[in-house]
């Protein structure tokens, strides 16, 4: 994955973790509170939130070496 990629990937799963907290602490989702719980545009970021977390998986194995700069 290219460096670009990967910053994006793990920028978007920092916002998704975020919801989760939200979610966790206080019963407030912020992704149906700004566009609708179960539509299918809140649908797609949590399916995309979902596919970034994935693809950081790839980083576990680079974890020792600088993982976003080398390949």
């Amino acid at each position: 994955m290219g460096k670009g990629l990967i910053y994006t990937a793990l920028t978007i799963a920092i916002i998704g973790a975020v919801n989760w907290g939200l979610i966790g602490l206080f019963r407030f989702d912020l992704v149906a509170f700004l566009f609708g719980s179960m539509t299918v545009f809140s649908r797609l970021i949590y399916g995309i939130v979902g596919i970034c977390g994935l693809c950081l998986v790839t980083l576990y194995g680079r974890a020792g070496k600088n993982a976003v700069t080398e390949p």
